[in-house]
């Protein structure tokens, strides 16, 4: 028997495990499936917005597979962390050790005030609307009901989910899992201008044009985009390509469409591209009058490049942009004005970034754990036994499907060793090795147990399942063999 552990119970873990049991190479597997949480489904759980109801539902397949009699759910165990097991002894346990933990830290913007209160990464944010255990009580909950005006800076999907989620009616949310702090904090929100701002054009934006709609479909919010901006973009123009360029990717030219469609209604970004828009030391200023007769305002930017954020009592009061133009080359250069954005709230949606995971060799700079196709290496050898899948393998890159071709590559290179692996010495019961080790496995009776009372809290509080976003509740939902 071939016995493997998968660390991380994401899409990439369990599209890793499905192509080990899909495979015929080597008849008899078992895998275990780790994760530090009690939970599984990764970003799918904790990452996809809440009223991203189909991609959610990718669950119900990830769930097919962590249910296969082949495999095993072990959550509550942390692997290379201080309170988890070291990928050493991790690897005395199992044949092979797949690593799929993801990238779970978001690029700083490295700008002064970005360590303001009212300044966070969007990951963090996410993590709060999502009932992520880690965040912890209701961190956002005076920003989102103090704040009125929001700043999001990064132009791709993450950046769209949150600006969406504050832009979007608490009613419309009630109907999901948000946790209950979360939804009473969003039904509170003064916000009433939520900025979407990027440092190059929109021809450059990384969001799909699915999630871009979704903005302009929202009840009781209209979207703003400046015709000036977009025509500074030489693409914008040119929707059907440069001369002497290739043509623009469909995708783009589907976002300029829609873009062109919003600019033509009329409505332009508030604020004076040539200087300051909105005066640090007032109470408001010409960035926040702007399209009458919307409760909300969810304003495109682009070709702003943040280069402070200004304060105000301690706290963030608004970001400093320079205004770029495009260079030529692809890229942009600064034009020597700047615009004042008045924001009491801002997220940054810059991308994510690994994390080195103690015990495994680490890139710094591409923040991905050195391989050859899957094969983890040390000091430029593969470490026999040891493999990466997903985003802390490629880098933070490719949508949630993507993850299935890399994880089949990974396994397809397990398979080539699988001879060699089997000869090394696994244990017969490493649940049993893990509880004398001190850890307390949750497995998935466990996880029906945290379901049942999701599904109860939400019945208690007329609405569908709601997620427990505490460790303590989690553990003693997993726990209750009465749940």
């Amino acid at each position: 028997m071939l016995s493997v552990a998968v660390v991380g119970s994401g899409p990439s873990g369990v599209y890793t495990a499905q192509a080990l049991l899909q495979q015929s190479r080597v008849p008899d597997v078992r895998v275990h499936v780790l994760d530090r949480l009690p939970t599984p489904y990764g970003l799918v759980r904790y990452g996809v917005a809440p009223d991203h109801e189909k991609i959610k539902s990718l669950q119900n397949s990830l769930r097919a597979v962590l249910e296969d009699e082949r495999v095993t759910f072990v959550g509550n165990v942390g692997v290379g962390g201080p309170e988890g097991v070291s990928p050493a002894r991790l690897a005395e346990l199992y044949h092979a050790v797949v690593y799929c933990v993801g990238a779970s830290a978001d690029r700083p913007l490295a700008v002064p005030g970005e360590s303001l209160p009212g300044s966070y990464s969007a990951t963090r944010f996410v993590s709060w609307y999502s009932a992520h255990p880690d965040i912890g009580a209701d961190p956002f909950a005076r920003d989102a009901l103090e704040a009125r005006s929001a700043v999001v800076i990064g132009v791709g999907n993450v950046a769209v989910d949150v600006a969406r989620i504050l832009a979007r009616g608490a009613d419309e949310l009630r109907a999901t899992d948000v946790p209950r702090a979360a939804l009473s904090a969003l039904e509170s929100s003064r916000v009433r201008d939520v900025h979407i701002v990027g440092r190059r054009g929109p021809s450059q934006a990384r969001f799909t044009t699915k999630e871009l709609r979704e903005l302009g479909a929202l009840p009781g919010a209209r979207v703003v985009v400046d015709p000036a901006e977009l025509a500074l973009d030489p693409a914008y123009a040119a929707p059907d390509g440069l001369p002497g360029a290739l043509p623009l990717p469909a995708v783009v030219r589907r976002n300029l469409e829609v873009l062109r469609g919003w600019s033509a209604g009329g409505a332009q970004a508030g604020g004076d591209v040539s200087g300051t828009a909105w005066d640090v030391s007032g109470e408001a200023g010409r960035v926040g009058a702007g399209a009458a007769g919307a409760v909300r305002r969810i304003r495109l930017r682009f070709f702003l490049r943040p280069v402070e954020l200004l304060e105000r009592g301690g706290r963030v009061a608004g970001v400093r942009f320079a205004r770029t133009a495009p260079d030529g080359a692809g890229g942009v250069r600064d034009t020597g004005r700047y615009e004042d954005v008045e924001a009491q709230l801002v997220l940054r949606a810059v991308g994510y970034r690994g994390v080195e995971l103690p015990g495994l060799p680490f890139d710094p700079v591409r923040g991905t754990v050195p391989h050859a196709a899957g094969r983890v290496l040390r000091g430029g050898v593969p470490s026999p036994g040891e493999y990466v899948a997903g985003w802390i393998k490629r880098g933070p890159t490719g949508v949630i499907g993507s993850n299935r071709s890399c994880a089949k590559e990974t396994v397809a290179s397990l398979l080539a060793d699988a001879a060699a692996l089997t000869r090394r010495t696994a244990a017969d019961d490493p649940l049993a090795v893990l509880r004398e080790w001190g850890l307390r496995p949750v497995e998935w009776a466990g996880w029906l147990s945290i379901e049942r009372a999701e599904a109860e809290l939400g019945r208690s509080l007329g609405r569908g399942p709601v997620k427990i976003p505490d460790w303590a509740g989690l553990l003693a939902a997993a726990r209750d063999e009465n749940a």
